[in-house]
């Protein structure tokens, strides 16, 4: 592979690629040969970090068909240029990194094998030091390594086979014990979880039910890479549905939602809605500035509605770029100023607590819901009466703009979105958002939509995502029928999703009318 195979690997902090066959059009990408490599190049990058002569990697995957052979291939390099590797097995994203802050823990360093939610046939890798998951310069730099680097081989390392994933559940359940006092807090509560044949399913049986929840109706809990029965994806329609209907079900009291790597979490209310989103960041920031005030951190998707629900609240909604890793640093930053940032947590379900490294960890989320959870319900009340007062949108819509293929999509889409900015600073009926972080943010007034528009570029692909947001039934189409008259302008932009989205507005709206006459 040349340089230029490796540095396509990148996927922001993460390497990404096809592991195996079975896509058309899709060849492998990431192949053991790179994967060991790579491994090698990780190992050359922790020695220039810690000083040491000699380092040990922790190993562990997420429940992909391409996982184990990927850990043997990272397990080959690792031991091949003299270093030592702790296999962890079946893993979640969050526990190889809690593993290196064990006391007296030998690793160094760590690698998970994931693609988070991406598709069976993807894969990747994810790096930790002690300090904290890697940068996308460090990537670079380790792929750079990879591709360049003249590895020396001589005396072979270890391989020593230590699963982890029981040590991370039990320090959950201690965390729940102490925080409400008592051994079986959750004890009366049915509680049930969808793993989506990721890596989650532990939660269930190593977590609930050592805590006295009934987790009867959970879903999915076994392994298995194919993901026969959905995405493992808390912002996926079907995995939500699917999550919502067994919910209902088994009459539980409270559901839970996975991705594959467990980095990211959603939830289910006893009455199978989805707190998901705006309702998820709502909810934690409740829990935690109930706690102590302090600024939130966000994507910058969120909604005008969660901002006056923080500000209500006695905190400081801060919104941001999107991208995880964006977000978290974002609130390290604020935190380092002075300015006590308890939360970074993206609409994705990504969720950092200062309290936990600002890692972004799915199972601890989910466990701090638990605990405001045990609470509540000794008062008698539920969950959600925490966020009883958020003001949900009226309407909301993400549609994806492709540029055409072949133009310099990053190039123009500065320049385009530049010019949007003036547009639409000229405009009577919008303005523009006075905290905007990211591409352009539009508000327009009552007559002409209530709400935002926010244009923005894709973190990696040839797309103009816009999310559209309105406190107005019939307010997204407003919004939606300006822009297209603006976007339509420019050729490079394929506004399809735009004209589609009005044409079956359109046509709905004609055939309620129609229903309405007709007294049906």
């Amino acid at each position: 592979m040349t340089l230029q195979d490796y540095l396509r690997l990148k996927n922001g902090s993460d390497v990404r690629g096809v592991a195996i066959d079975g896509v058309e059009g899709e060849p492998v990408t990431l192949t053991e040969e790179a994967a060991e490599n790579i491994a090698k190049a990780f190992c050359v990058w922790l020695l220039s970090r810690t000083g040491k002569t000699r380092v040990t990697v922790a190993v562990g995957y997420d429940s992909r068909i391409s996982s184990p052979a990927l850990c043997d291939a990272v397990v080959r390099g690792i031991t091949l240029s003299g270093h030592n590797a702790v296999v962890t097995g079946l893993s979640t994203t969050p526990s190889m990194y809690m593993l290196l802050k064990e006391e007296n823990s030998p690793c160094h360093g760590s690698i998970m094998i994931t693609a988070s939610h991406l598709p069976f046939n993807r894969n990747g890798l994810k790096f930790f030091s002690k300090n904290g998951g890697l940068e996308g310069e460090d990537v670079k730099e380790i792929l750079q390594f990879a591709a360049t680097y003249r590895f020396s081989e001589g005396v072979v390392g270890e391989r020593v086979d230590r699963p982890y994933l029981d040590t991370y559940a039990a320090s959950l359940v201690a965390m729940v014990r102490n925080a409400t006092g008592e051994e079986t807090p959750l004890c009366g509560k049915r509680i049930l979880v969808d793993a989506g044949n990721g890596a989650g399913g532990f939660y269930a049986d190593k977590v609930l039910a050592p805590l006295g929840a009934d987790t009867m109706g959970s879903q999915f809990l076994d392994p298995d890479g194919s993901f026969p029965n959905h995405i493992p994806n808390p912002e996926d329609k079907n995995a939500m549905r699917s999550v919502c209907e067994a919910v209902k079900a088994a009459k539980a009291d409270f559901g839970i939602i996975f991705d594959t790597d467990v980095d990211r979490a959603g939830a289910v209310d006893k009455d199978g809605s989805e707190i998901n989103r705006n309702r998820l960041i709502a909810l934690i920031s409740a829990i935690l500035l109930s706690e102590k005030s302090g600024t939130i951190v966000t994507d910058s998707v969120t909604s005008d509605g969660l901002t006056k629900f923080i500000t209500a609240k006695g905190g400081r909604h801060h919104r941001f770029k999107r991208g995880y890793k964006n977000v978290i640093n974002e609130a390290i930053r604020l935190n380092n100023e002075g300015e006590y940032t308890p939360l970074a947590i993206e609409t994705s379900g990504h969720a950092a607590l200062m309290e936990n490294d600002f890692l972004d960890d799915g199972a601890y989320l989910i466990t701090r819901l638990l605990i405001a959870l045990a609470k509540a319900a000794k008062e008698g009340k539920t969950l959600t009466d925490l966020i009883a007062d958020l003001e949900m949108p009226a309407e909301t819509a993400e549609l994806r703009l492709r540029f055409v293929s072949g133009c310099d999509f990053k190039a123009l889409g500065k320049e385009m979105l530049k010019e949007f900015e003036k547009l639409a600073a000229e405009k009577k009926y919008a303005s523009l958002a006075p905290d905007n972080r990211e591409g352009c943010r539009v508000c327009y007034d009552e007559k002409h939509g209530d709400g935002w528009a926010l244009l923005r570029m894709s973190l990696h692909d040839p797309i103009l995502p816009i999310n559209v947001e309105s406190n107005a039934k019939g307010g997204v189409f407003k919004i939606v029928k300006d822009l297209y008259y603006t976007l339509r302008e420019y050729p490079f932009l394929d506004v399809t999703p735009l004209s589609a989205f009005i044409e079956k507005t359109r046509a709905e709206n004609i055939a309620n009318l129609r229903t309405r006459l007709s007294g049906k």
